[in-house]
């Protein structure tokens, strides 16, 4: 990875969100009185005197507990201390040192990774109150007095845990990592398919539906080709959303599919494809994202005759306006066909990044003209004069013309065809910027 990294850890409920939306500047982390809000570890990338850094918040730890979902909580907020750096671990000085703080500081001793102690809810400037230094007792150094809340001592904190930053020589360059947002319905397999590529339980799994809540980010590195798996909570109807926390999952969901190359469309198999799973691809589609459709627990249908090929029949009838995602059928379970998402990864890629010339571009517009005439209206005839590939991801072309009004969709849409036909641009949705001459490109 090419940035430090900070994990915040501590028992549930102390103000690790709240302190990881302080530094990241933004609300990333979903905040609630609800102890155990933060299931997953959640990454964000902020800076502290012009050094980049990643930041990692976890659930709270509960280090004795048989809850399936806590227990969970602890394995995860686990993994986060073996990826970082330096470690933040928070405790609240208003419910003092607690047997849970000891065990937690027990735990993380045997990590061997700097450790800083952070004392939340310290909310006046000045001497801390005398149940500050308690602390001292977890045999962790100086802690530090925060208040995550108001920020107070947060820079005294950041200041600390930039000491332990490697050096940008020693951090790798992370431009050539492809961002792979996973969406879908809750309980499509999204986890699943990431916990199966990784080889690890990386995303909590249970049958809960719900269980993710955050949108994380994974890394993972496979032929010399670095990735960064973006899980998302799964989004469900508006009718269905009636807890708050499931309203910012969505949210965040939705802002995964905006920071992502590549989108990951999760069908569930054993359910088909339904009118929800139209409308998260139409928000992929809408965003300009690279996309494949994946559809999962394909080990659990029932098969006959042209099963797989009358199944995506009717997702390209349902997705019509997606013809150009290609369609793959897995499953996380068994880890059948799992491995050829990584070429369609990569390929999809490249198509939504592909430049073409203006030349080439123009010589198959001309030729696709020649064969079919464009369309006119009361006897005046659409004329293109020439196009030009503006940008990338995804590709969209300027297209300059004599009427804007004669350049009717179906007419654009035969186009793209014939640009797919080619050039590719396999799962990649194409934009058309069309400009009348002399009309100002703003």
């Amino acid at each position: 990875m090419a940035k430090p990294i900070v994990a915040i850890v501590g028992r549930p409920n102390v103000g690790k969100s709240t302190l990881f939306n302080k530094i990241a500047g933004t609300r990333i982390s979903i905040v609630d009185d609800t102890p155990g809000v933060t299931r997953d570890r959640v990454f964000a990338d902020a800076e502290w005197l012009g050094r980049e850094f990643t930041l990692i918040d976890t659930g709270g730890i509960e280090p004795k507990t048989d809850d399936e979902i806590l227990a969970q909580m602890r394995a995860q907020a686990e993994l986060a201390i073996d990826m970082a750096h330096v470690v933040i671990f928070m405790v609240n000085v208003r419910d003092g040192l607690t047997a849970s703080d000891k065990d937690v500081a027990a735990m993380l001793i045997k990590s061997n990774k700097p450790i800083i102690l952070a004392v939340n809810k310290i909310d006046n400037t000045g001497e801390p109150p005398m149940d500050f230094y308690e602390f001292y007792n977890l045999g962790l150094g100086d802690p530090i007095a925060i208040s995550s809340t108001h920020g107070l001592g947060v820079g005294d904190l950041l200041d600390e845990a930039a000491k332990y930053f490697p050096t940008s020589e020693e951090m790798d360059d992370d431009d050539d990592i492809i961002k792979v947002a996973i969406v879908g319905k809750p309980n499509a397999g999204k986890s699943s398919l990431i916990n199966r590529i990784l080889g690890e339980q990386r995303v909590i799994v249970t049958n809960i539906a719900g269980t993710t809540r955050d949108a994380i980010d994974t890394y993972y590195e496979r032929d010399s080709q670095r990735y960064m798996f973006i899980d998302t909570a799964g989004i469900r109807r508006k009718s269905k959303v009636d807890e708050r926390i499931e309203r910012y999952s969505v949210i965040r969901a939705y802002a995964a599919v905006e920071r992502s190359d590549v989108c990951i469309i999760m069908i569930d198999g054993s359910e088909g494809i339904t009118e929800q799973d139209s409308k998260i691809a139409g928000f992929v589609h809408e965003s300009g994202k690279a996309s494949i459709v994946v559809v999962n627990k394909w080990d659990i249908v029932e098969k006959e005759t042209n099963t797989m090929r009358n199944y995506k029949m009717d997702i390209m009838d349902t997705l019509a306006f997606m013809q150009y995602a290609p369609v793959h059928f897995i499953s996380a379970k068994t880890g059948s066909r799992v491995d050829g998402v990584f070429d369609m990864i990569k390929s999809v890629a490249e198509q939504n990044s592909k430049r073409i010339s203006t030349g080439m571009l123009n010589d198959v517009i001309g030729e696709a003209t020649a064969k079919v005439q464009p369309p006119s209206d009361k006897g005046k005839r659409l004329r293109i004069y020439y196009a030009t590939q503006a940008s990338t991801k995804p590709p969209t072309f300027v297209i300059f013309v004599n009427k804007a009004e004669l350049f009717h969709f179906s007419y654009q849409r035969y186009l793209e065809n014939q640009l797919r036909a080619a050039f590719g641009f396999e799962g990649t949705p194409i934009h058309f910027i069309i400009r009348e001459r002399g009309e100002k490109n703003n």
